[in-house]
């Protein structure tokens, strides 16, 4: 068994995927047993090729890359790469990353010496070396009305300025789903992440189920890494939708029907007015007015590839 998995999702995006690989093998300290697994949700075949071409050509022994043939989103992408992990911890990393440090030992070693961290992530740098928020707080009725400045203000200790610089470890109440760090048995308890979340807030789901088992996320800041925000997730009207039916199904599972129908409602009056000043939000009026439907999510797009 292997200390750590570290588990990638590729989708079109194989120069990106060959460079995190890279960079992981360059920072791990090589005392760490660890193996990678790349899953590729159903890129184009030729692009996949590639990718598998350009990984393989790095020459790490324990590299495993699995294709699916249907695109199954982030979480979908993970659950199915993890199947192939054996090891005692789960890395679920971004493929548009690359390591700074040694984050894995870092963060190993501080799972190991405190019990109390359930799921940690590291400090994330831009593309220019600049700062980038590292914690959130969880997605909820009262964060999306008051937001999140709102919620630091009211209670600090429960909700850290996510702007800040830390320099140990601190809790909070999820970290971004470009680097998760945790134990295998803690992921496999809560049932993994939720395939009916295609994109989006899957780490805010991850982490509160880990919370209700005592599990609690924490920022590792001394584990640092670039993140190409964005780099394999262009921004559109079609990907703002899939923000808000993933918003709107959390709300659902976690708050109830009151819980969802007051952000609901808040998002149409909010949407509404946004769109008289800005046009370019009015189809995202439209959009949840006529409900946010599961029809126009990106889930229900995909085929099956013939290869």
């Amino acid at each position: 068994m292997f200390d750590v998995a570290v588990i990638l999702v590729n989708y079109n995006s194989g120069t990106l995927t060959a460079d995190c690989i890279q960079s992981v093998i360059e920072k791990t300290n090589p005392s760490i047993r660890y193996q990678i697994i790349v899953a590729d949700n159903c890129s184009r075949y030729d692009e996949y090729l590639a990718m598998k071409e350009s990984c393989e050509a790095l020459g790490f022994e324990n590299l495993q890359i699995v294709r699916s043939r249907v695109n199954t989103g982030f979480g979908g992408g993970n659950m199915f790469a993890v199947q192939y992990a054996n090891a005692k911890y789960l890395a679920f990393i971004n493929n548009d990353t690359v390591f700074k440090n040694d984050c894995l030992g870092i963060i190993l070693q501080t799972m190991q010496n405190n019990s109390s961290i359930g799921i940690a992530g590291a400090q994330a740098f831009d593309g220019t070396d600049k700062f980038m928020v590292s914690l959130d707080h969880f997605a909820s009725p009262v964060r999306e009305i008051i937001g999140r400045v709102g919620l630091e203000k009211t209670n600090s200790k429960e909700y850290p300025d996510r702007r800040r610089t830390y320099e140990t470890p601190l809790r909070v109440n999820y970290v971004p789903g470009s680097f998760m760090f945790l134990r295998a048995e803690d992921f496999y308890a809560v049932g993994g992440f939720d395939n009916n979340l295609f994109l989006y807030y899957e780490e805010t789901d991850l982490c509160k189920r880990l919370r209700k088992i005592g599990r609690d996320a924490y920022l590792v800041p001394t584990a640092e890494y670039v993140h190409y925000h964005g780099a394999s997730t262009k921004k559109s009207i079609v990907i703002k939708k899939e923000l808000k039916i993933s918003l709107l199904y959390i709300m659902r599972k976690h708050y109830g029907i009151s819980g969802y129908f007051s952000v609901h409602i808040f998002l149409i009056i909010k949407y509404f007015f946004s769109g008289l000043l800005k046009p370019k939000h009015f189809p995202l009026f439209l959009f949840l007015l006529r409900g946010a439907p599961l029809t126009e999510s990106l889930k229900q797009k995909q085929v099956v590839a013939e290869k």
